[in-house]
């Protein structure tokens, strides 16, 4: 008998501001940048932040060459999906680790941006079957669902709201990208081209795997086509959603 997934819910759309975390360049655009390209075109406006600059990602390029020319790359690649403000961390790519630290420096970004919707990668252990996910996933993912709670607190990184920035509870939920636990869809059929334009945008990077052969557009088809069915759409992209508790 073949097991056949779940229809997807389609996300809500009822907002205008939202804020992209992940941990580095290329982390949206392999899977998720479609949607954004859908989102900057209906007039939202979009910001990421990359804990990282993925300078540890490219094996034939030293770290201090690699985070200039990987921010550089992310930078071109908000570009074509229509997004102009990005934040780097400069936290150390490949050692990231869940706790106040990382907590602390992610509540700043939220209260700064005041987002309604928060979307990170998926932070859950695989991506379904064997392909295990990475610790510095793992790690931001679960360091921003308690930063969005933190931010709209003022008791905690009370540093922050006495240097002037106000704590914000206004963020309605968490979506984790790219995740086999998705329940939620959005139509990225229109700018599916623009999300494939965005991971070619990363281009040392991809050259730096070593892939022979290996096409983006193809490879995002193949992710976008089967959640698009599940949407009842040609191409889809698929979130987990996290409810955090204010406005619905």
């Amino acid at each position: 008998m073949t097991n056949v997934p779940d229809p997807l819910i389609p996300l809500r759309e009822d907002w205008d501001r939202a804020l992209c975390i992940v941990a580095h360049p290329d982390d949206m655009e392999f899977g998720s940048a479609a949607a954004v390209a859908r989102w900057t075109a209906q007039g939202k406006d979009i910001s990421y932040c990359l804990v990282t600059s993925g300078e540890a990602g490219i094996d034939g390029i030293h770290p201090d060459e690699s985070g200039p020319l990987r921010e550089a790359e992310q930078i071109e690649s908000c570009r074509i999906v229509g997004v102009t403000k990005v934040d780097f961390l400069h936290q150390p790519d490949g050692i990231l680790e869940y706790g106040i630290h990382l907590r602390e420096a992610l509540t700043q970004v939220i209260r700064r941006r005041r987002p309604e919707i928060v979307i990170t990668l998926n932070f859950n252990e695989s991506f379904g079957g064997g392909n295990l996910n990475r610790a510095d996933h793992i790690a931001v993912g679960r360091a921003t669902l308690d930063a969005v709670r933190d931010a709209g607190n003022r008791w905690i990184f009370h540093d922050q709201v006495e240097d002037g920035l106000e704590p914000w509870g206004g963020v309605r939920e968490v979506w984790a990208g790219s995740s086999p636990l998705a329940t939620h869809g959005v139509d990225t059929t229109g700018t599916f081209d623009l999300g494939v334009e965005s991971l070619r945008a990363h281009k040392a990077y991809i050259d730096g795997l070593g892939w022979e052969g290996w096409d983006p557009a193809e490879f995002l088809e193949g992710i976008a086509r089967p959640t698009g069915i599940r949407l009842g759409t040609k191409f889809a992209a698929a979130f987990e959603v996290f409810n955090m508790g204010w406005n619905g």
